[in-house]
């Protein structure tokens, strides 16, 4: 059941981006062109997702499990900002701003087999590769590492994948 409303919500996660616009790479490039004929649609889609959002993280909040079952995971506040979550912020806001796409319209635009969202999708998954190589490299190099990885990033992500199983 959990599969099929991961599935149902990432429809409908995908007809909004649609619907929206957000799936037009020019649109986004637009919006990060501050300087020059800058276009704020996305900035009233990021306020109407908060919006949405704040109200289901306090619910989320406050209560033990999902509606469907099973724990919720929401992220740790007192987390740290390390250095590797800045580098890969930084790397993915480059990309964004160079191609006007992230992975979620990207995945969309899959639907239209146009070239470029194919050639963005592979680099994706390159650079998703390539970041489990440097990750695994770094950590056999330096043993020193192992405690201070990155894995509880990931962690809440293996649980939801194991729980859909």
């Amino acid at each position: 059941m959990n599969a099929i409303t991961a599935g149902l919500f990432g429809l409908i996660f995908g007809i909004g981006l649609v619907i929206s616009g957000m799936t037009d790479p020019n649109r986004i490039l637009a919006f990060l062109d501050v300087a020059g004929d800058w276009d704020p649609s996305l900035a009233f889609v990021m306020a109407a997702a908060i919006a949405v959002a704040l109200p289901a993280y306090a619910l989320a909040r406050r209560a033990k499990t999902r509606v469907l079952g099973g724990p919720i995971d929401l992220p740790d506040r007192r987390r740290p900002i390390t250095p590797s979550l800045v580098a890969g912020a930084a790397i993915f806001g480059v990309g964004w701003g160079l191609s006007g796409l992230c992975p979620g319209p990207a995945i969309v635009l899959l639907s239209t087999a146009q070239w470029k969202a194919f050639l963005f999708f592979a680099a994706v998954v390159a650079g998703i590769w390539a970041a489990a190589f440097l990750s695994a490299a770094r950590l056999k190099s330096d043993p020193a590492a192992r405690g201070k990885s990155d894995k509880p990033q990931t962690e809440p992500i293996q649980r939801a994948l194991n729980a859909q199983k």
